[in-house]
């Protein structure tokens, strides 16, 4: 049935259940079985995994490392539930064979969800259908990078109509009181509202309008309090609780996911190229300045616990390394040290940090003691970020907040980052972060000196 404000797109997710369960049921009669029970089943462990994955709570706003995320864990938990009820009846399938074209259909099902998702932007773009109509209410640095997102990302279906504020701005719509008549006048479906600029009467009347009129509210917590924490929404005998979710490394099953992870990818740096590389530059160093190739110094890890974190030494010898951060020209880099900082090669030996487990590969990066000192009672939770072990390198840095801090915002919006990345961490953000860490290397980075 068609709806009048968004078409045939409540459709789309019953459809797509639909061409799923057929592509399963042609794959699995031309592979693994023609038996109708057999079908059955394997079609019902598709349903009921999908609930508890929530596989297609995919929404425009979805990422596409989502989506991977998504289908990494439904279909792998497919592949193990179907080769054990194979086992379980006694089927002629062997593993390796079915591996193999369970393998295949990995892919297939993989890159089918990928293209759909990709094609589902293009035909709005093209098209220009199926978009919300949205507005903003309220202004400040929130509202206002949710504004360019709406109109940097037209492919996810958002139409931007304007903001309404009773600020003094040059751009808006009207004050508060004007947006009700716009809403209605306009069609608006979203309404987009800054927690930090209303009163809670104010907040009152546009639930109340909202609900009346089938419009969608959603709220833009102040992030001076609340930066990017997901909420749980709980009831306790018909009372409605919002609690803070608890931080994803704090599920044993994560830290040894991401432990493994750390001590492979470091085995595989340490041998495959530092077992060489380390001599050759360890030459290049010692020719050009004196003093020692590794450089130590004392910073706060997990828990705030200290560790000595190593890198290659860049600077000559002196007194202020453990206090000052190396500035652009710097007089106490050396030649070398250009080099090797630009290119983030004086990092390396912190691999060695990661296979004892003082560090990860991805986390937040560990701060001069005398910096941590100084923010941790200015910055408000600050803290949260040694709730996991420090990185070689973090989404902060990859989101161009790395390099010298020159001003309290430049720390904030580290700290900023670096609460997103532990409050919502999974493994394909730490393969996200990597990959941008190493395509910033080959670019070259501004702040890298």
């Amino acid at each position: 049935m068609k709806d009048k404000k968004r078409g045939y797109s409540n459709l789309v997710r019953p459809i797509l259940h639909l061409i799923d369960l057929l592509i399963i049921s042609i794959y699995c009669n031309y592979l693994w079985t023609d038996k109708l029970i057999d079908l059955v089943f394997i079609l019902s462990f598709w349903l009921l995994l999908s609930v508890f994955f929530s596989f297609y709570n995919v929404y425009r706003s979805t990422k596409v490392i989502e989506i991977i995320s998504l289908l990494f864990k439904q279909l792998l938990v497919y592949g193990l539930t179907i080769m054990s009820y194979f086992y379980i009846i006694s089927s002629n399938i062997y593993p390796k064979q079915f591996l193999l074209s369970f393998f295949y259909f990995f892919i297939l099902f993989a890159v089918w969800r990928i293209v759909l998702h990709f094609l589902f932007i293009k035909y709005r773009l093209i098209t220009g259908s199926n978009f919300r109509q949205v507005i903003v209410i309220g202004s400040n640095e929130a509202t206002k990078r949710l504004i360019n997102f709406f109109n940097n990302n037209q492919g996810y279906g958002y139409h931007y109509q304007g903001c309404f504020t009773d600020k003094h701005e040059n751009n808006k719509l009207g004050d508060f009181k004007d947006c009700f008549a716009f809403m209605l006048n306009n069609n608006v479906d979203e309404i987009y509202c800054s927690v930090k600029e209303l009163s809670n009467n104010q907040i009152s009347q546009l639930i109340f309008f909202t609900e009346n009129n089938l419009k969608t509210i959603k709220f833009i917590p102040d992030s001076k309090y609340i930066f990017t924490k997901k909420l749980k929404f709980e009831s306790y005998d018909f009372i409605p609780v919002l609690s803070l979710r608890e931080i994803p490394l704090d599920v044993s099953l994560n830290r040894i996911i991401k432990r493994i992870f750390d001590i492979v990818f470091s085995l595989l740096v340490i041998v495959g190229f530092l077992s060489w590389f380390t001599p050759f530059l360890a030459l290049v160093i010692k020719l050009e300045s004196k003093g020692s190739v590794f450089f130590k110094q004392l910073r706060y890890g997990a828990d705030f616990n200290l560790f000595a974190c190593y890198k290659f030494r860049s600077m000559k010898a002196n007194k202020d390394s453990d206090r000052l951060q190396a500035s652009k020209n710097d007089m106490r880099v050396t030649k070398i040290g250009k080099f090797i900082r630009k290119t983030s090669i004086d990092e390396l030996p912190q691999f060695y940090n990661v296979l004892f487990g003082n560090m990860s590969v991805v986390g937040p990066r560990p701060l001069l003691l005398s910096h941590t000192d100084d923010y941790k009672n200015k910055i408000n939770k600050f803290m949260v970020r040694h709730a996991v072990k420090p990185g070689i390198t973090g989404l902060a840095q990859v989101s161009g907040y790395r390099g010298n801090i020159e001003k309290d915002l430049d720390m904030q919006n580290r700290v900023r980052y670096d609460i997103f990345y532990v409050e919502n961490w999974s493994i394909f953000l730490d393969l996200k972060i990597i990959i941008l860490t190493i395509l910033n290397i080959f670019k070259g980075e501004e702040k890298a000196y």
